[in-house]
């Protein structure tokens, strides 16, 4: 026999649950709902045109829930736009969203072309 005849009964079986426990392991791993990842999203080209020929949304009147619309933009960092709008007024440029907890250079570059100020 090969080199798993020279095992003993319990090698064996530790080995047979050690398998069985990888495999299950993976069979759940495959099956999860992704839950963790729910605020990430893909943008299909086409998505992405049919927003960019959509006219921008002013900082300054946009609630949350419009806030959320935008590419990178999540309940919570909406909900941070709001509140910086309501304890500083109105957003003077939109280069002023640097000023937003969680909102940095890149983010902003993100959302120039989705984004416009108002008086």
């Amino acid at each position: 026999m090969g080199k798993l005849g020279k095992l003993t009964k319990s090698e064996r079986f530790l080995l047979i649950c050690t398998a069985l426990f990888l495999i299950g392991t993976a069979v759940l791993y495959l099956l999860r709902e992704p839950a963790e990842y729910e605020h990430f999203r893909v943008q299909t080209e086409r998505e992405a045109s049919e927003a960019e020929k959509a006219p921008p949304l002013d900082l300054n009147a946009a609630d949350a829930a419009e806030l959320e619309a935008l590419p990178g933009i999540g309940p919570a960092l909406a909900q941070r736009i709001v509140a910086y709008r309501e304890e500083h007024g109105s957003f003077a440029s939109v280069d002023e969203l640097t000023n937003v907890s969680g909102i940095g250079a890149q983010t902003l570059e993100r959302l120039r072309a989705y984004v416009t100020v108002t008086p």
